[in-house]
Parts: C-alpha cells; structure tokens; sequence
C-alpha cells in the first residue's frame, strides 16, 4: 500500500541563511513521500535562488510560494501553502528549524482522523546558531549526548524534548487544551484545515494566529495529541519579533475564545474568491 502525500509547509522571511539549513535536513528525510513547500512572506529575490538550488537536488517535490511583504502576515502566506500543497497531512515548520531525519516519518506515525499532532522544540543561543550557520554544522544530525554538552554550554535551551519516549495513549491527555502549540511544528489533516478555513489572515504582526487555530480546530472536534519527545525540531536563534501588533492579536484570539465560530474570518476561501476574481478578470481582459 502506497504511503499518503504529505506536505511539509515551511514559512520564511528574508533568513535564506536559516532557510538553508533547514532545506537542507528536509532533504535528508527517511521518509521520502513528502513534498516542500516554501511559505515566503515577501522575502527578496535570494530567498527564491536558496528555494531553487535546494529543489534541484533534493529528490522530493519543492514548491515555492510567495506574495509581496506587507508586516508580518504568517496566517496569509501559510494559508497561501496550504493552497499550493497537494497532501493529505500539511506539516507546519518554520523555516529556522532544522527537523531530525525521522521527522516526518514519525509525524506520518502519530497521524490519525480527527486529531492534529503539536510538537516542541529546542532553541538554540546565538552564538551556536551562528557557528552552526558559519560553518553549515549538520545540528539535526547531533545526539543526545552532544545536544547534552551543548546544554553545558549554555548553547541550548534546555535538553528534555532531545528525549525519545513511547507515551502511547498518553499522548492524548491535552486532547482538549489549546496553550502552547506553536506552529513552528504542527500536523493537521487537510481536511481539518479546509473544515475551518484555515488561518485567520485577519492577524497580522506576531503572535497567537497559531492558538486561534487551534482554538477553532477543537471547537471543530479535532483533537490535540501530543508530538512531545517523538518529534522535536531545533530552532535557530532569530532577533527578537516586532510586538506592537500583539495586544490587537490578544485582542481578536479572546473574541475568538469567548465566541463559537470556527471558521477564518480571513481565509482559505477568500484566497480563493481573489484567485477566482482574478482569472475571471484576465478571461474578460483577454475576451476583449
């Protein structure tokens, strides 16, 4: 029986550096039935070269997906991905996390109808992140003990989500809790996120347009299991984000949970009415 598509949306802006550490532990995936696909926030044009090099090479589909920057517009372009994608499961990945080789094997794994797999991460110090860059280190490669000494160093986080442990049916303890998932590593169904129009392009700047997904994905009856210490990511050290957005952010995510809406405000479908109103546009253009 013939695996299912997966596809593993990877958002980015102006980081090509990051970009292509993080193309290139995708490109060393055990599993091999999985497509790229770029989420680019309006990046400049050589963050499309990295794209380009990468999809030359590596023996999955690579597909690269852009609009102009306009602030930070995460839930746009992610669901811009979502709509370029063609598997069944969408795996969200920032694009300065570097994935383990099993990483979308073992999310293929957790998979299962009417539940979204959250994972961790492990943040690396900016000076590891700039050796790791500099010298183009494989630190997805790294093992528990190296990771372990890294953590003596002050050059990581913390240690702990390194850990592989077989929790089984406790996995789905936080089946209903919303705090915490992030999508820097995140696995739904497409059809979970078709159900409610997936992002809210109606958050813009940083912040919580990942739990007002997850909010309508629950209010949907899609469940949250745990991805913990099975399928966390290194995370690259970045600049501190731009918050000036966040209180309106904090603001739209409290209606959201005081409400029952599950659908995006902003969404998939609008994406697509635009697309439809453009080609529609064109054809009369062309007719005249």
């Amino acid at each position: 029986m013939v695996a299912e598509l997966i596809s593993v949306i990877v958002t980015t802006y102006d980081r090509k550096d990051a970009l292509d550490a993080a193309l290139r532990a995708l490109a060393h995936q055990s599993d091999r039935n999985f497509e790229i696909v770029v989420a680019d926030d309006g990046s400049r044009a050589d963050t499309a070269r990295v794209v380009e090099a990468w999809a030359s090479r590596v023996a999955v589909p690579v597909k690269h997906v852009w609009h102009e920057h306009d602030s930070f517009r995460g839930s746009e372009i992610r669901n811009r991905g979502i709509r370029a994608s063609a598997g069944k499961l969408c795996i969200f990945l920032d694009g300065d996390c570097l994935a383990r080789a099993d990483f979308v094997a073992t999310h293929r794994r957790l998979a299962e109808p009417g539940w979204f797999v959250t994972g961790n991460r492990i943040l690396l110090s900016r000076a590891l992140t700039e050796v790791v860059l500099a010298a183009g280190l494989p630190a997805e490669t790294w093992n528990f003990t190296t990771l372990a000494s890294a953590s003596l160093r002050g050059g990581i986080n913390r240690i702990v989500p390194a850990l592989r442990l077989p929790l089984g049916l406790l996995r789905k303890l936080p089946r209903r809790n919303w705090q915490g998932a992030q999508t820097c590593n995140l696995a739904v169904a497409r059809s979970d996120l078709d159900r409610i129009d997936g992002f809210d392009g109606s958050y813009t700047g940083w912040g919580l347009e990942d739990s007002d997904l997850v909010v309508r994905l629950l209010r949907a009856g899609v469940r949250r299991k745990d991805g913990r210490f099975a399928t966390g990511v290194l995370h690259l050290w970045h600049a501190p984000n731009d918050r000036s957005q966040f209180a309106s952010n904090q603001a739209r995510l409290d209606a959201v949970i005081r409400g029952d809406r599950m659908r995006a405000l902003r969404g998939l479908s609008v994406l697509a009415n635009e697309a439809d109103t453009a080609t529609s546009g064109n054809r009369l253009r062309h007719d005249g």
